[in-house]
């Protein structure tokens, strides 16, 4: 046809013809339902390619945020870690492995997971451990405040050589704090051992110990009814949690108002384990011929037989929330009264109903005067001289938070009989409390 050639194919349009230079135009005639279904399986083949594309790379993307949070939350973690340890390497021995603190202590720090931390990054803190920085003296030794290196502020307790405490007491606080866990009992974060050093290194809390704001004439005024309301529930839920909570059963040996510590918000922690006492699922008492712990606090079974149980710690409670109540030291004498010390004092006014008169004078008259004498009532039902009358930690704290009635309390422990001139108490004064009658060995504090 003229110059056009004219090509005739039948099947498959295969390798029609081939040109290695320009080229021939091929039209061809196709049926319209036949090039629609072409142009649509085409179409579909294409979409599904690129959906398939953009599902893939959106996988790839979720996987690559997800490992960069990841990253990112391991490398705050890390860091964290890092900075409270002065971004030193604390989890290896700051010590000689050798050593005899090495030796001695080994044990008790690889089962506490207990970190440790360098004494060059605890000299520092304290900066050398100056006077500025100390916040005060125990029987372990004398406390600090530092600073680390990422600002944390923290507290080292710092065994001293002519402490009456050794490397059993420091081990034995180790084991036993690092274990535990409690809104109301202070935070350990680390030990450090150097040769003859030892220091335990805990959270800090500003407002520092109980003692220095109810005993104080000044700052207890600072504590209405209802924060010691709380601070006495809080301490009840801590020694709870020790006697019956937690995974272990701890007698704590020594709760006094100087080691109850106050945070910022003046929500008590109990602190310094070093004498406490851990007893087995059955175990009721147990027996001890070194009786430590501190004067006035002591229940009569404990100071003269050296039987210690969780009614020693119930006592030590009941005198601690009667000091908080009246701002009084249990060891004041009051000269006009034949029972002497305030615990005697209490129990007279309260057989006279008289016990209104107990209250701290900065408290005013902002408080109810029945939850007043229902707590004074609970406090004498502690410090009964027979640890089977008292009440378990459990049951005061329901008797705390409840107003179901009480029972009459019996006569407390330490009550005398004749009265004692003001020069007779002060030559002998702890001659006639029954903390000094004993047939062991006190170490009181």
């Amino acid at each position: 046809m003229g110059g056009i050639g004219c090509l005739t194919w039948h099947g498959n349009l295969v390798d029609t013809r081939s040109y290695t230079n320009d080229g021939q135009d091929l039209y061809l005639r196709v049926d319209a339902v036949v090039l629609a279904q072409y142009a649509k399986k085409n179409g579909l083949l294409r979409s599904k390619g690129i959906r398939a594309i953009i599902g893939v790379s959106i996988a790839v993307l979720l996987l690559i945020a997800v490992f960069i949070v990841y990253w990112l939350i391991m490398r705050k973690k890390k860091e964290k870690r890092q900075s409270m340890y002065n971004y030193s390497a604390t989890m290896t021995s700051p010590y000689n492995e050798e050593s005899p603190s090495r030796r001695e202590l080994d044990g008790t720090t690889r089962n506490s997971d207990l970190p440790l931390f360098e004494l060059s990054t605890i000299v520092a803190a304290t900066d050398n451990f100056s006077i500025a920085n100390k916040l005060g003296e125990g029987g372990f030794g004398p406390v600090y405040k530092g600073l680390l290196h990422n600002g944390m502020e923290i507290a080292v307790k710092r065994l001293s050589k002519s402490s009456g405490q050794g490397i059993e007491q420091f081990k034995n606080e180790v084991a036993l704090i690092a274990k535990l866990q409690h809104r109301n009992l202070v935070r350990i974060l680390g030990c450090c051992i150097k040769g003859e050093e030892k220091m335990l290194i805990y959270e800090y809390l500003p407002n520092k110990s109980l003692d220095s704001f109810i005993f104080d004439e000044t700052k207890r005024s600072l504590l209405n009814w209802g924060k010691r309301c709380e601070i006495i529930c809080g301490i009840a839920r801590g020694i709870l949690y020790l006697h019956q909570d937690s995974r272990l059963r701890i007698i704590h040996r020594d709760l006094k108002a100087s080691n109850v510590l106050l945070d910022t918000t003046l929500n008590p922690k109990i602190s310094d384990f070093g004498m406490a006492k851990i007893f087995g699922g059955d175990q009721i008492e147990a027996n001890t011929n070194c009786v430590v712990g501190t004067y006035g606090y002591m229940s009569p079974e404990y100071a003269m037989r050296g039987l210690f149980s969780i009614k020693s710690d119930v006592f030590s409670f009941g005198v601690l929330l009667l000091e908080i109540i009246t701002g009084k030291k249990n060891n004041t004498y009051y000269h006009d009264d034949p029972s002497s010390n305030l615990i005697g004092h209490v129990w007279d006014l309260w057989k006279e109903e008289k016990a209104m008169e107990l209250i701290d004078s900065s408290l005013g008259e902002t408080y109810p005067t029945n939850e007043v004498s229902r707590y004074i009532q609970i406090g004498l039902l502690c410090v009964q001289e027979h640890a089977v009358d008292r009440p378990t930690m459990s049951t005061v704290v329901f008797m705390l938070g409840n107003d179901t009635p009480l029972p009459s309390p019996k006569q407390p422990a330490y009550i005398f009989t004749n009265a004692y001139s003001s020069k007779d108490r002060s030559i002998s004064e702890g001659a006639h409390s029954v903390n000094d009658l004993t047939i062991t060995r006190i170490d009181g504090r």
